[in-house]
């Protein structure tokens, strides 16, 4: 039992919650830790590893600033700074462990901010080319999520199966992680799940979509390559945690990313738009955007039942063309195909024929070719061939005009699952109507989900991660388990907890004891047992079984354990 706990628990009691919580996040302890009051905190806090996991976690500054106040001359306003990590005692001390562990890693050296030079302007294009691709593989990876989201393995990224079936999208642990620490997706039970922001953010232009990108890339970034409201120059970063073994991988890492948003050259150069983001203002796409072809609103409509857009086309444009389409290419200008398939998913998600021809008609520079008017029509005419919705018992019901089709569902090996049972000219299911809906049409029946009185109903496969619980605060129950535990008389408390460990490890201690006159005595004891308010042990000295009250010991020091 470390004799430095005591006055480590009086600085954590006297904390406010926020200062625990930042505390305890930063040692990487558990919500549920089995901790009973703020004894048992100090003393798990002061362990190496969490003292070690507290070091990695201090930036240039405070690591330099630990490291002096350890060699025995603080720099004024350091130890106060240092208290709200836990480093420092109730008695406004530099905890001994902390100072043994601090002083084991070498001293801090003068931080050099080499800022990366300007670049030029091939450089620069480079990087807004580099920027443009980023946005568009990345709304790639959104559209795919927000219908079916992407199935995570334990480490958090994405498992084979996904990246096989998204092959043409780019580097995709590069584009979830970027989309993951700018807040437009978020892991829910092993899935990566569309965010609410990211429907805003698909329907905007590329520089809006850039501008929400840089913006909270900026905020994401660690306090340690932080400076005001900006960053510090990246070739400095990887010097900003100068105690964490990790860091400097993670340092690479994020200049990978913002090279990825033509923030940073290959070249290791700074773009003028990057510039301004490092010195804290808010994000300008003027002078990228220039160097970008000008978005498209018209497309070229062709025989063979695909559509070119001569350029970038509006990402409002985009989505809706994507809905009814397979994405062929995603260059700057892109390919599309329709397919029975392409549209049946679009009537689904509520296009009609007449929707479908008004919005290709007013996009189209060309005339609308007659094999394409065909399919629409042959889809439009197949669409609802099978209809599902639910019955009055809370079950579905599927039902078609077209007997051998209902057969073929009956007996498809696929769709087992669903559970679906024959009742005279229709189907029965316990599993939802949409659910039912969406799994026969991934099976390429013509299905569409209708309510009680049969109308369709326009249905939209999108399963959003849902929004963080308000002031979900992980640590709120451990930290009111400490504080209710604090009671009136620290001391008393504290005198009880070293007699216990004792006991336990038959130590030999030496107890001040009150004596009746008012004077004190020391006693140099076996300790061998604690109960009743008494402490039994045998004198040393004496060689004698001795039992005190415990109220009447004023102090105990473990000699030997």
């Amino acid at each position: 039992m470390s004799t430095h706990a005591r006055p480590l628990a009086d600085r954590l009691a006297a904390a406010s919650d926020a200062q625990l919580e930042r505390l305890l996040r930063v040692r990487g302890v558990r919500a549920d830790a089995g901790w009973g009051d703020f004894f048992d905190a100090a003393e798990a806090l002061l362990e190496p590893g969490s003292i070690e996991r507290g070091l990695a976690d201090l930036t240039r500054d405070e690591a330099r600033m630990l490291h002096d106040a350890a060699q025995g001359h603080p720099a004024p306003g350091a130890l106060p700074a240092l208290a709200a990590l836990g480093f420092v005692d109730g008695d406004d001390h530099l905890s001994p462990p902390v100072a043994a562990a601090a002083l084991a890693h070498p001293p801090v050296g003068d931080d050099a901010q080499r800022a990366d030079p300007p670049a030029t302007t091939s450089e620069s294009a480079r990087a807004a080319e580099r920027a443009f691709a980023t946005v568009a593989a990345l709304a790639d990876l959104l559209l795919a999520a927000r219908s079916t989201p992407l199935a995570l393995v334990a480490t958090g990224t994405l498992s084979a199966t996904e990246k096989r079936r998204l092959p043409s999208v780019g580097d995709l642990d590069d584009l979830r992680e970027l989309a993951e620490m700018t807040g437009l997706v978020r892991a829910v039970d092993r899935e990566l799940r569309v965010t609410a922001r990211a429907e805003d953010w698909l329907d905007a232009s590329f520089g809006a979509r850039w501008t929400q990108l840089a913006a909270a890339f900026r905020a994401a970034l660690p306090r340690g390559i932080r400076s005001g409201d900006g960053w510090t120059p990246p070739a400095a970063w990887d010097d900003a945690y100068p105690w964490s073994p990790q860091w400097p991988a993670r340092a690479a890492r994020l200049r990978v990313l913002a090279g990825l948003l033509g923030l940073r050259t290959s070249e290791d150069t700074e773009p003028e738009w990057a510039a301004d983001l490092r010195r804290g203002t808010q994000p300008d796409a003027s002078s990228l955007t220039v160097l970008l072809p000008t978005e498209v609103d018209r497309l070229f409509l062709q025989n063979d039942l695909t559509a070119i857009a001569p350029g970038p086309l509006q990402p409002a444009l985009d989505n809706r063309l994507r809905a009814m389409t397979e994405h062929e290419s995603a260059a700057q200008a892109s390919s599309y195909r329709f397919t029975a398939d392409s549209l049946s998913r679009a009537m689904i998600d509520g296009e009609s024929e007449q929707s479908i021809l008004e919005f290709l008609r007013a996009v189209s520079l060309t005339p609308l070719p007659q094999p394409l008017e065909y399919l629409v029509a042959q889809t439009a005419a197949r669409h609802g061939l099978v209809r599902v919705g639910p019955d009055a018992t809370g079950g579905t019901t599927v039902s078609s005009t077209d007997e051998h089709l209902l057969q073929a569902i009956e007996v498809d090996r696929n769709l087992r699952p669903l559970g679906l049972i024959r009742d005279g000219d229709r189907l029965e299911s316990r599993v939802s109507a949409e659910t039912v809906a969406w799994a026969l049409s991934d099976a390429r029946y013509p299905a569409t989900l209708v309510d009680r009185d049969g109308a369709a109903i326009a249905t939209q496969r999108r399963r959003l991660a849902p929004a963080p619980e308000p002031g979900g605060a992980p640590y709120a129950a451990l930290i009111a388990r400490l504080r209710s535990h604090r009671g009136p008389d620290a001391d008393a408390a504290w005198l009880d907890r070293e007699l216990e460990a004792a006991v336990r490890s038959r130590a030999l201690v030496l107890v001040e004891v009150a004596m009746p006159d008012g004077s004190s005595r020391e006693l140099t004891l076996e300790a061998s047992g604690l109960g009743g308010g008494r402490l039994r042990g045998r004198d040393r000295t004496a060689d004698v079984e001795r039992t005190l009250p415990v109220r009447s010991i004023r102090s105990v020091r473990v000699l030997q354990s």
